[in-house]
Formats: C-alpha cells, sequence, structure tokens
C-alpha cells in the first residue's frame, strides 16, 4: 500500500515536521471560515502540527482535528491542548455532523483509486450545503515525492468532473505557485465545494 512509506514518514519526523517554519494559509483559512457561521463545527483532516486548527480556534469555531501519525496527533495536541484522533481518511463515519471539512495538504496522500470514496465519506460528514476545503499538488500521475511520501498529483479539470460526478456544488478550483515541505517548488490546486 503506498501509504505505509507516507506514514512512515511523518511517524519517524513528527517533530521535525510540526516544528518547521510555515507560513498559515492564512488567505485559505479566512476565505473557508466566512463560508461558515460563527462558532460552526469544523472537521479537520490531516491536522499535521495543529497550527490551522490553532487559529480556527482562535477564531471561535468548534474544531475536531484528525491526523493519521500517532506523533503528530501527539505534536498536535501540545499545541492546541484539545485531543486529536488518530485515522486514516477511509476510516471517517461521521454522518451530518460538521459544518465544515479543513483538509489542507492531506488529502493529497489518498490513493487515486480510493479518492472518490473519501470524498463521498468526507460528503456523507458534512450537513447540507456543508463546505470542503482541500488542496493538492497538481500533476498528470500519482507518483512519490524525495522523502518517499505517496502523492496522487491530480490535475484541476480531472478534480472538478470527480467532485461534480460525486453530487458536490459550488465547485470553486484555483490554481497556484508555492513550495512544501521538501523545497521544491510546487503547483498547488485549492478546492472550495459545498455538500
Amino acid at each position: 500500500m503506498p501509504l505505509d512509506r507516507t506514514s512512515a514518514f511523518y511517524e519517524e519526523n513528527a517533530a521535525t515536521y510540526a516544528k518547521r517554519a510555515r507560513s498559515l494559509p492564512k488567505q485559505q483559512l479566512d476565505a473557508f471560515l466566512a463560508g461558515l457561521a460563527p462558532g460552526a463545527a469544523i472537521l479537520e483532516l490531516g491536522c499535521g502540527g495543529g497550527q490551522d486548527g490553532a487559529y480556527m480556534l482562535s477564531q471561535g469555531f468548534d474544531v475536531t482535528p484528525t491526523d493519521g501519525s500517532t506523533e503528530l496527533a501527539r505534536q498536535a495536541e501540545a499545541l492546541i491542548g484539545r485531543p486529536v484522533r488518530v485515522m486514516q481518511f477511509q476510516e471517517l463515519d461521521a454522518d451530518s455532523a460538521f459544518d465544515g471539512v479543513w483538509a489542507h495538504a492531506s488529502l493529497l496522500h489518498v490513493p487515486r483509486l480510493e479518492l472518490p470514496n473519501v470524498f463521498a465519506h468526507v460528503r456523507r460528514a458534512l450537513r447540507p450545503s456543508g463546505l470542503l476545503h482541500a488542496s493538492f499538488k497538481a500533476g498528470d500521475a500519482e507518483g512519490y515525492d524525495g522523502f518517499g511520501r505517496y502523492y496522487n498529483y491530480p490535475s484541476a479539470d480531472g478534480l472538478s468532473a470527480l467532485l461534480a460526478k460525486g453530487g458536490w456544488r459550488d465547485i470553486t478550483i484555483e490554481e497556484n505557485d508555492g513550495g512544501g515541505y521538501d523545497g521544491k517548488p510546487t503547483r498547488w490546486i485549492t478546492v472550495m465545494v459545498r455538500r
């Protein structure tokens, strides 16, 4: 399974990864939060070191953080002071429980063949008209980075078609250039959709 090497990376490098110098994706966070009612319930998928969750909590939102790595979850708990559920995306079993799902640079690790099913789980976890934010590294074919982490590397058109087929609405997709933990230039795709 491609995620074994990815999971191993985050378990072995959790402290370094969580404490790295990282700019908060404030513009994207603020756009996401602006689409929700004050105090809305947010599920964070792949909370990493907890910085995004800490920001959303500081803005008065009710955040439920999750991560696939036990060690990263510990790092996030230390930062935000609340429990982090350790789970894989495929284990999401909530039903109409959240107003928003924040999945910043996390669903990009889901194997391409499993992505429609994971999107279906996320959609079910949202209340009607619930909002999803997700970001991906753009590409043409799935593969691995220099650290051995798996990425699904979708195209914007492919993601748009997948989401439309899955019943999502108000699909907004943006692309921009940036970087990542590996220090390499990265083309990012940001998705905002409603259930």
